[in-house]
């Protein structure tokens, strides 16, 4: 069943490696004998569903979850259950790829206006005349 990241872009769950470890954490002697923890792998050099600018910037976001050849670990381990987790790890590559996907504005660097720059003098001068005002002057 393939998981909808974006309208269009859905990724298979085949490409998804999920493996259970031990987790530390509540859960009594339960936390000692199953292994709730769930570990998710994903090769994002390798994955046909993914453009090459979204695949550079979530290999750049993950961090250092990514490893050298580009493959992204992700550990959930927040919750007592082996699918809760699984859901978890799943939901965070989904956000991550979700990040990655999303172009940032274009931002065109300006400088404050003239008044603005007025404004903020007007503001420190001010200030400054207050504390000279609290000055103890001995004028004898």
């Amino acid at each position: 069943m393939p998981i909808e990241i974006l309208p269009g872009l859905l990724l298979e769950e085949d490409e998804l490696k999920i493996t259970y470890i031990l987790a530390s954490g509540p859960g009594g002697q339960n936390v000692n004998k199953v292994a709730t923890a769930a570990q998710l792998r994903f090769d994002a050099t390798r994955s046909p569903v993914l453009s090459d600018r979204i695949r550079t910037r979530l290999i750049e976001l993950a961090g250092s979850r990514a490893t050298q050849n580009g493959e992204i670990i992700i550990t959930g381990r927040r919750f007592r259950t082996q699918q809760r987790n699984r859901d978890d790890v799943v939901e965070r590559l989904a956000e991550l790829i979700r990040k990655a996907a999303h172009r940032p504005t274009f931002r065109v660097a300006t400088r404050p206006g003239k008044a603005a720059r007025q404004r903020r003098l007007d503001g420190k001068s001010h200030r400054a005349g207050i504390k000279r005002n609290r000055k103890v002057r001995l004028d004898d």
